[in-house]
């Protein structure tokens, strides 16, 4: 939710900035006039409450024609005011509901673009592994080494589900030990958090409704619940509605949760194989942070990210994504793709977001300090996927055998 009292005193700029994500200038000098018309309406409403608490004052002290006159005048004054409260609150609904359709405004520093084309890669980090011998993809090494069934999963499910075993159990295992050791260890807090959540916390990050048709919804006519995609979301609402005190921003959380995703605007993309599935694990960053310092935070958790790609020896490029690639929450965002040998090209591993107070204005979760409530920032970063990281580490550590050799950092937390 944008700040209303924003677009009111700059909506030129607003509108600027929104340009970039490609929204529609009108919708802004819709929200305006609807806006001055809701507080235009308000402000005679107040004005008839005013009259007749003056009046209702008034009337016991006078008699005769000059009292009957009052009272006429109050019947008058209600009808009015009867006439006008319905069309405010319909104006208020109005304009609520133009300002959750619009998204998070981009920063100065996300390039312009429509879409993926339009990405910026900010570096490129290793080289692409070479192999003595033609490398195959993760699926056939999967067969291979029996630590992927998507065929028994598919007569299961349906198509992008997947049975994960084996070696490739001890894998994902050691890889979440992995990174969350290092992340507690830069100060997160573990988090397993619901991954059903109600249809308020879909809509206070974001998710809601751009995203709508990509969540599964879950017994609608009963429990009414939405499976997340992402960790992001019950760990943004857990401060949902609460004051942090600004002397414990940062706030940082990682969390680990299955996420569902219907991907309902991918048909026919990435159907083979695990790169892209219903159903996955991730451990997920999420910070609480101060507005002055959320810049900062955006480029500290950008830069786990990428330490953790160096570690896992991973030959990747940053990019910084475009307006019109950019969510309807993010104010800015960096993928980290990952060479993936089969494919011959990078590939989305990763992403950290910084959503501003996008996020928290929906929430209502705020900061205090010495001058009163604040509303605070918030951002989110992948710190592991696990089906893709598994790609890309079958693929670049493939053998000439058909044998994967784990990177040494995962060696201490691999099960025997």
């Amino acid at each position: 939710m944008l700040d209303l009292k924003l677009i009111r005193e700059q909506a030129e700029k607003v509108k600027k900035a929104l340009k970039k994500k490609h929204v529609n200038p009108v919708q802004i000098d819709n929200i305006v006039s609807l806006d001055a018309e809701k507080r235009r309406l308000i402000s005679e409403i107040e004005e008839l409450q005013a009259k007749r608490n003056r009046a209702s004052k008034e009337i016991p002290k006078l008699k005769g024609a000059e009292k009957e006159k009052l009272l006429a005048e109050m019947i008058y004054v209600k009808e009015r005011a009867g006439e006008l409260e319905p069309k405010a609150k319909k104006l208020d609904e109005d304009l609520n509901n133009l300002l959750k359709m619009l998204p998070n405004p981009p920063l100065d520093s996300v390039p312009e673009g429509e879409g993926e084309q339009d990405n910026k890669v900010v570096k490129t980090i290793g080289k692409a592994p070479k192999f003595s011998f033609e490398p195959l993809d993760h699926v056939t090494l999967g067969k291979k080494l029996d630590v992927i069934d998507i065929e028994s999963a598919a007569a299961m499910s349906g198509t992008r589900f997947y049975y994960l075993k084996n070696d490739a159990v001890k894998w994902e295992f050691a890889l979440l030990q992995f990174v969350l050791a290092k992340l507690i260890a830069k100060g997160f807090s573990p988090i397993i958090p619901p991954v059903l959540v109600k249809e308020r916390a879909m809509f206070g990050t974001g998710f809601f409704p751009a995203d709508r048709n990509e969540i599964y919804h879950v017994n609608p006519e009963d429990d009414d619940l939405y499976l997340v995609g992402t960790a992001e979301v019950p760990l943004c609402m857990l401060y949902a509605d609460k004051i942090i005190p600004a002397e414990q921003l940062p706030k940082r959380f990682v969390g680990f949760s299955s996420c569902f995703r219907r991907e309902a605007g991918s048909y026919g993309k990435d159907t083979h194989g695990i790169f892209r599935v219903h159903q996955f694990d991730k451990l997920e960053m999420f910070s609480f942070c101060h507005p002055d310092k959320s810049e900062e935070e955006h480029e500290f958790i950008r830069g786990i990210e990428e330490e953790i790609m160096q570690e896992l020896g991973f030959h990747y490029q940053v990019v910084n994504i475009c307006g019109g690639d950019l969510g309807a929450p993010a104010a800015k965002k960096y993928d980290i793709e990952a060479w993936i040998p089969s494919q011959k090209r990078f590939r989305e591993l990763t992403s950290c977001s910084n959503c501003t107070d996008f996020q928290a204005r929906r929430c209502n979760i705020r900061y205090k300090d010495a001058k009163g409530n604040h509303i605070l920032h918030t951002l989110n970063g992948t710190a592991v996927a696990m089906a893709r990281t598994l790609v890309a580490l079958m693929e670049n550590y493939q053998q000439k055998d058909g044998s994967v050799e784990v990177p040494k950092c995962l060696k201490p937390f691999l099960l025997k």
